[in-house]
């Protein structure tokens, strides 16, 4: 089989299954960024070994692009934030846990034919099946509660939640990641912890929860 007949067959066996390898496992956006940059790093086309995501991406992947000496640059949700961040720092990569990938070098946007064209690429250059190239990946057990609030104040600013914040962040240590913010449409306060243990992150937002609802829940009195 010539080169492009070869490409076709990677294309037939993997195109089909969407955001699914070879053995029925979904691969997400954060999947698919490990993959796409371990293969540029391993081709010296990472620049600045940096990857960019949003706050969304599971702590799973900070985590696997640290083993392998790649920063993750965080941005606020939106692909159009990662395209700013992109372009501001000259990075190669950058993508949200969703799926949308951007590559600046290719194209501005993240369009889902490109993205699988160049993972495509990447599977038929390093003779690994789409599992074998995923596998540094590891997604962690999340969590998110919502707490209805009677205002939003600024969390830093909560005598009650600031302390279990404090302690929760140093229990969790490089190995797990909470996210607090308020929801943009709703009177809600989200509460999103990333870890090793899915017992202990339940244990940690409840405990973060319960201090929001008794300082600022809609049926509290403070």
């Amino acid at each position: 089989m010539d080169a492009v007949g070869e490409e076709t067959a990677w294309i037939a066996r993997y195109a089909w299954s969407s955001r699914k390898d070879e053995k029925g496992s979904v691969v997400d956006g954060d999947a698919t960024l490990w993959a796409l940059a371990t293969h540029l790093q391993a081709h010296g086309n990472l620049k600045d070994n940096t990857v960019v995501a949003t706050v969304m991406s599971n702590i799973g992947l900070e985590i696997a692009l640290r083993s392998a000496g790649i920063e993750l640059v965080r941005t606020a949700v939106g692909d159009k934030y990662v395209l700013e961040q992109l372009l501001a720092l000259g990075a190669s990569l950058g993508g949200e846990q969703s799926g949308h990938i951007i590559m600046p070098d290719l194209s501005l946007a993240g369009d889902g034919m490109l993205t699988t064209l160049c993972l495509l690429r990447a599977l038929r250059e390093s003779r690994q099946s789409l599992s074998e190239m995923t596998a540094g990946f590891k997604q962690y057990p999340q969590i998110l509660l919502n707490v209805r609030v009677r205002e939003k104040v600024p969390f830093d600013q909560m005598a009650r939640v600031q302390p279990v914040v404090q302690e929760v962040e140093e229990l969790l240590s490089q190995k797990g990641r909470l996210l607090l913010r308020y929801s943009g449409t709703e009177s809600l306060a989200r509460v999103m912890i990333e870890g090793e243990n899915q017992e202990q992150i339940e244990n940690y937002a409840t405990r973060i929860a319960a201090a929001i609802e008794h300082e600022i829940g809609a049926s509290s009195a403070g």
